[in-house]
């Protein structure tokens, strides 16, 4: 191809590199039709860039996130580092509440990225790590109106960007499926009113954490 006729990619925002269409192509080895959808040629490296990008794109909507607001979440992954990595972006501080289950190699890429990470140290007697994890996030907004915590635990934008994006890239989500080992995609659903692509059915989910 001639220098001139050479096209090259760029983005502005992290977010915007994301492979949304790969899939690998199991049937060989299981017998049956089934393909296993990549989520993690991102740079954020996992399908949690996401449901990250989904809610800090409604706290901006609604206006509790703004110029000089601080993110602030608790996590232990790759959540986290989807976080980082949008606040980074949009010029945000972001704040990670993590516990000593953190892997070290995520704790050091959120830092890298800019976040400040809290570690808590002890467990609430009751809820474990995470309680004590939600209660060093509930301290911080009390002491400081700059905070808002997107609480991924009860933000519908948690679920609802599988649903707006994940259910119709994977070609009408006709059966349930799973975003990684342990997190569940989603169950299917009515057609997503959001996007006309979406098919005869799509997947949502409960929550879950990371």
């Amino acid at each position: 191809m001639a220098k001139n006729e050479e096209t090259m990619a760029i983005i502005k925002e992290p977010h915007l590199f994301n492979e949304q269409n790969l899939f690998v192509d199991l049937g060989d080895a299981l017998g049956r039709e089934l393909y296993l959808k990549i989520e993690g040629l991102n740079l954020a490296g996992s399908v949690k860039l996401k449901p990250a990008l989904e809610m800090v794109e409604r706290a901006e909507r609604a206006g509790t996130l703004r110029p000089g607001s601080v993110l602030v979440e608790s996590s232990s992954g790759n959540l986290g580092v989807a976080l980082s990595m949008i606040a980074a972006s949009r010029g945000y501080r972001f704040v990670c509440v993590i516990d000593p289950r953190c892997n070290p190699t995520t704790r050091r890429l959120m830092e890298a990225l800019g976040a400040q990470v809290d570690l808590v140290t002890e467990p609430d007697p009751v809820e474990g790590y995470l309680g004590a994890r939600l209660d060093h996030v509930r301290r911080l907004c009390a002491a400081d109106e700059r905070y808002v915590w997107l609480n991924q635990y009860t933000n519908p934008g948690n679920w609802g960007a599988h649903y707006r994006r994940t259910a119709p890239e994977t070609d009408g989500g006709s059966s349930p499926g799973w975003a990684t080992g342990r997190s569940a995609c989603g169950r299917r659903r009515p057609p997503c009113p959001w996007n006309t692509g979406c098919g005869s059915s799509t997947w949502t989910s409960a929550p879950t954490a990371a």
